[in-house]
């Protein structure tokens, strides 16, 4: 039998058939010229849209001067002036920053840094969260146990307590947060006890686990726990943040400052950087040796980074996110009062969610068909939560009124052919 060489793994499952030849602001171009509305944003990641001109021009004058500047070796003008930029953008007093690549590894990094900084051994997560696919951030991550099966034993001294989804619970919303902040109470007196708790890390809006924000009412009763308690309150903000709820910061919108940021995602419109963000007195208790990696902090990323911020910032997209947002849901709802299978519609700014349900079951199919209908007609979208349940809308924050109402046509197009 012949083997065919250099084939990509078969665990490699790609969500469209399309192959991508070019991208152009809200649009994908495949190979066979074909252009469709990108609103998966490669999960949040292109938020300037493919291929901001600024965004081009940063990173090509910067592989023509220095590609490769390792962090802890030299330093790159580049990565102080990012530092100085995001300064202006962490609430005080996150004035430090670590650089790497992905999500994933500044969550690595922030647990190494409450457990250094705090002396505790243990985190309380919060169910449905996503943290990444490495083994300390995947022992964080219950948004699904297709991430996490067959590779345990997770890491220890990881606490799960309950999320403030109402629509899972059945409940009101007042209702759903007292029985999470009372939850959150039990913990500590039957799993870990507060001088054992280093810090509680969570998604202001979860992402893979469905697209479910918290609320302020919770929010502010987990920083008066972790003030009580010195344990420090650290914010996900790799899918939600840099404008894509609508404000900058998702925590923004439930007025809780964190002792820590996770940085990622739409931080440089497609190049792989990320930051974890924390006090300078915070960063310096941590240990020797503790912070690093070969990439982390790419030059050519960092100089990406810059120029996303001074897009974001001068073309206002962060209030052009609230307001398509807005524009979006409105949308989504009228079409939920004709389709019940859409049992809830839910999330912020440009990160809304689409529940499809079969009676009382998650409708992880009917989501499937759905978004291969979309497909054909010329609209990329993805599906997360437990079931793959929800249809997820991820448009790049330049996305305007024509693009919104023409991807809210296709989906009603698509919901009536898979009815």
């Amino acid at each position: 039998m012949t083997i065919q060489k250099g084939k990509l793994s078969p665990l490699i499952k790609q969500a469209t058939g399309i192959t991508a030849e070019k991208g152009e602001g809200a649009y994908i171009i495949s190979t066979d010229g074909r252009r469709y509305l990108d609103f998966t944003s490669g999960i949040g990641v292109t938020s300037t849209g493919h291929c901001h001109p600024r965004v081009v021009e940063a990173a090509q004058k910067q592989v023509a001067t220095m590609i490769h500047a390792q962090a802890t070796t030299v330093m790159n003008p580049r990565l102080p002036e990012l530092a100085e930029k995001l300064g202006e953008l962490t609430p005080e007093p996150l004035n430090a920053f670590f650089f790497s690549n992905t999500g994933t590894e500044v969550a690595e990094a922030g647990i190494r840094l409450v457990r250094q900084a705090t002396g505790r051994p243990n985190i309380i997560v919060f169910h449905g969260g996503f943290h990444g696919r490495t083994m300390g951030s995947l022992s964080l991550t219950t948004s699904s146990i297709g991430l996490r099966a067959g590779v345990s034993p997770m890491m220890g001294g990881v606490v799960v307590a309950p999320f403030p989804h109402a629509h899972h619970y059945g409940w009101s919303e007042e209702e759903t947060t007292d029985f999470c902040l009372r939850e959150l109470d039990r913990i500590f007196v039957t799993i870990s006890h507060p001088k054992e708790t280093a810090a509680m890390m969570i998604e202001p809006v979860q992402g893979e686990g469905g697209y479910v924000p918290a609320n302020t009412r919770f929010m502010q009763g987990l920083r008066e726990r972790c003030d009580k308690h010195g344990i420090m309150l650290v914010f996900d903000e790799v899918q939600a943040g840099f404008g894509r709820s609508g404000k900058f910061w998702a925590h923004d919108h439930f007025g809780v400052k964190p002792d820590a940021i996770m940085i990622a995602k739409g931080l440089a419109s497609g190049f792989p950087i990320s930051a974890l963000a924390a006090s300078e007195e915070t960063m310096a208790k941590g240990w020797p040796g503790s912070q690093g990696g070969t990439y982390g902090g790419n030059a050519v990323a960092a100089a990406a980074s810059i120029a996303t911020i001074d897009v974001i910032r001068e073309e206002g997209l962060v209030a052009n996110a609230d307001i398509m947002g807005k524009r979006l849901r409105k949308g989504l709802e009228e079409l939920k009062k004709d389709f019940p299978d859409m049992a809830d519609v839910r999330g912020m700014g440009l990160m809304q969610g689409v529940e499809m349900r079969r009676g009382s079951c998650p409708d992880g199919e009917r989501a499937g068909k759905i978004l291969r209908e979309c497909e054909d007609r010329g609209l990329l979208m993805l599906r997360c939560g437990p079931y793959q349940e929800i249809v997820r809308w991820l448009p790049p924050l330049i996305v305007n009124e024509q693009q919104i109402d023409e991807a809210l046509g296709i989906f009603h197009e698509a919901l009536r052919a898979t009815a």
